[in-house]
């Protein structure tokens, strides 16, 4: 008989167990988020600071995940070029994956998928404010594991409006991930950061 689990009650010990993913320690298997970052714009760093400062103004009342996709993440992706060729953008993408041995069906909606073509290069994972980003991580990594084009990696950003981290999952043989470090809006250059790591990744594509 064939568990059904929903991709927002999965867990990371639930992908181990089911789907065989492991973590990679090593500091090469996602060195795309530390090498080769673009530098930023005059611009683009005020349009930061600006979206740091209404965010900040907004904090004030709970903010729930449209405003975090409003406020934070959309202007976020109009920077980083996601906007436009060869990069198209779906929301609420149904997802389905199964286990090897066909005992475990995921099914799940990703927040926000951008992509090319070609292939998947970032799964967006927006969650409410008060929520951790180990909230959003597994089910990143859920919809990341369904990722049509086995060839190729794919990218994950999770982000609670205040936290951002990112992903990457391979799925050559073993299936296997790696973590950013945590930036966090509040530091000082990290918005800065984010950005030039999502300008990076679309950069990866047009190559």
């Amino acid at each position: 008989m064939v568990q059904t689990i929903q991709a927002q009650n999965i867990n990371l010990n639930d992908l181990i167990e089911k789907f065989g993913l492991e973590r990679s320690d090593d500091e090469q298997f996602f060195s795309e988020w530390q090498d080769d970052l673009p530098e930023l714009t005059d611009s683009e760093k005020q349009a930061l600071d600006e979206v740091k400062a209404d965010y900040l103004h907004l904090s004030r009342y709970p903010i729930l995940e449209p405003i975090v996709k409003l406020v934070v993440l959309s202007p976020l992706l109009k920077w980083a070029g996601f906007y436009r060729a060869p990069f198209y953008l779906t929301a609420e993408k149904e997802v389905e994956i199964v286990s090897d041995d066909e005992g475990t069906l995921v099914k799940g909606r990703l927040d926000l998928l951008v992509f090319t073509p070609q292939f998947w290069i970032l799964v967006i994972e927006a969650k409410a404010a008060k929520y951790s980003l180990e909230v959003g991580i597994p089910q990143a990594l859920t919809y990341m594991l369904g990722n049509p084009n086995s060839e190729k990696p794919a990218f994950g950003f999770v982000t609670n409006g205040i936290e951002f981290r990112f992903l990457k999952l391979t799925k050559q043989g073993t299936p296997k991930y790696a973590p950013s470090y945590l930036f966090a809006l509040d530091s000082r250059d990290d918005l800065y950061t984010v950005l030039r790591v999502l300008k990076r990744l679309g950069h990866l594509v047009n190559q």
